[in-house]
């Protein structure tokens, strides 16, 4: 186990860590054996220091231990001697800083600083409940500030990953200082080789405050910094370059898995965010959405979206957003309800009241659009209460706007009664297929693709071969490679053989070989 522990990732926090500190300082065997066991279970570099006393082979442990390069190790052997006396850590803290030599307190001070940064504060408030030697360790600390400041710098490019944020984390709060401007200062005379390093830090604290590092560093920046900001752009662009293949991909899984690595780059991915608003997937959708709220402003950039939005489509990805927020439903029927803002953009907040957890407890308040003016606010009532589980106002609701004069209220009625589990429209879709409108034969025959039956593919089979509209056809095509048999063989054959869209035959190809035809 020993071998297990020790042959773990280098400068981790785990047992490996904590073990290699520990016989850095303990030579007695049978101190060693307890120590071990507390890596095992404690999983933190310092782990080991919660079985030292302060009596004997112990005292000279801890001494040791405040020599650590870790300062976590250092801290914990202050934490370990402030136990075993029945004082305050912060006491043993303040008495080790002002009673090590000037020369040689680096490491004390360090520690104050960084034991301080750790939790948020300054050293000065960090140590006023160390008692009457607290002000004079202070500024003893702040006395060191270049050389603590020098030393956290180097940790900054430091070849061991793991401890680059903290050292940025600390830094800043040290010399309070934002994290941007602690980075852009240590670049400040060091070669570009190393800004990928400092890149990375920024970001995973901007990961660690749920901002981006774009955010981080536009808000921070001044003309004096156009240098140094250029080159931190730089090794994000490259990264940037990197996910590119992925937001293209036709795998809905992939693009949303760059979407969310996107979202740490905030201002800086805003063409790449912005594009993928109108992807064909919710989720993606939605997380280019809140990456772009997100690094913007919140809640108050995504009302600005949502005021400039004129569509449907341009208004859908941020009330998606809205959509999974807390206070989903009054969001949504404000917009909803909003007589100055577009019937399609009204109309889109109704349908996304089906997908808010809150909205299904007032169905009678979504019900109400039904007989909105608005043929939009209507179609978007039909959607909502059809996604309600088990709603009976839902299907009854679909069924009356199946008659309903406006097409896409009809259109969303189809869709709404395309459920194989339950639904016995097939006819009415079948009728349909004969609408005027492009609209409603397309939803008509998408209905027919799950719950048609062999008697409507003679209508589908029609639909294939007359229908003026692409759109339309390849839905006919898509319903009759799912109902199969010898029409729809037949019909699919003929669309791959004569129709004048590629499109089209490309879908009846594919249909024929869902239906084991290979040829």
């Amino acid at each position: 186990m020993v071998l297990l522990a020790a042959g773990q990732q280098r400068g981790s926090t785990g047992a490996a860590a904590c073990w290699v500190s520990c016989q850095r300082h303990v030579t007695d065997r049978a101190l060693r054996a307890q120590a071990y066991a507390r890596c095992m279970t404690g999983g933190r570099v310092d782990s080991w220091l919660s079985v030292i006393g302060s009596q004997g082979e112990d005292r000279r442990v801890l001494a040791s231990a405040r020599t650590d390069p870790d300062w976590r190790v250092r801290w914990g052997a202050v934490k370990a001697e402030a136990r075993s006396r029945g004082v305050t850590e912060r006491r043993v803290l303040a008495d080790w800083v002002v009673d090590t030599s000037p020369g040689a307190d680096l490491d004390a001070c360090l520690t104050a600083a960084r034991a301080a940064a750790e939790q948020g504060q300054s050293t000065a408030d960090f140590l006023k409940e160390a008692g009457s030697r607290g002000p004079a360790a202070a500024a003893r600390v702040w006395a060191r500030r270049d050389a603590i400041r020098e030393a956290l710098e180097l940790e900054l490019y430091a070849t061991d990953e793991s401890v680059r944020p903290a050292a940025l984390a600390h830094l800043g709060v040290f010399l309070s200082r934002s994290p941007a401007r602690v980075v852009l200062e240590a670049m400040a005379g060091r070669p570009a080789a190393g800004d990928a390093t400092v890149a990375a830090s920024l970001k995973a604290v901007a990961t660690r405050r749920q901002t981006s590092v774009g955010q981080l560093l536009l808000s921070e920046a001044r003309p004096a910094d156009e240098a140094r900001v250029n080159r931190l752009f730089a090794v994000y662009s490259q990264e940037l370059d990197a996910l590119r293949p992925q937001l293209t991909s036709a795998d809905a899984s992939v693009r949303r898995g760059a979407l969310a690595s996107l979202r740490i780059y905030g201002p800086l991915a805003r063409k790449e965010l912005e594009a993928a608003l109108g992807d064909d997937d919710r989720r993606a959708r939605e997380l280019a959405a809140r990456a772009l709220s997100d690094g913007s402003g919140g809640r108050v950039y995504l009302a600005r979206q949502l005021q400039g939005a004129t569509t449907g489509e341009s208004a859908r990805p941020w009330l998606e957003v809205l959509a999974r927020d807390k206070g989903c439903a009054a969001l949504l029927h404000g917009v909803a309800s909003d007589k100055a803002r577009p019937p399609a953009v009204r109309g889109e907040a109704v349908a996304l009241l089906g997908d808010c957890p809150e909205s299904a407890r007032d169905s009678r308040k979504l019900g109400s659009y039904l007989s909105d003016p608005s043929s939009e606010v209507r179609a978007g009532a039909v959607r909502a209460l059809a996604s309600m589980p088990r709603s009976a106002e839902g299907a009854q609701a679909a069924t009356h706007a199946l008659e309903d004069p406006a097409p896409e209220v009809v259109a969303a009625a189809l869709d709404a009664v395309a459920d194989p589990r339950q639904s016995t429209h097939g006819d009415d879709a079948a009728e349909l297929l004969g609408s005027e409108h492009p609209v409603v034969r397309a939803a008509a025959a998408r209905a027919l693709e799950r719950i048609g039956r062999p008697p409507h593919v003679k209508a589908l089979a029609e639909c294939l071969r007359e229908d003026p509209v692409v759109a339309v056809r390849v839905a006919a095509a898509q319903a009759l490679a799912n109902i199969g048999g010898p029409l729809a063989v037949a019909a699919l054959s003929a669309a791959v053989s004569h129709d004048a869209d590629t499109h089209v035959q490309h879908v009846s190809r594919e249909g024929l070989r869902r239906l084991g035809f290979t040829r």
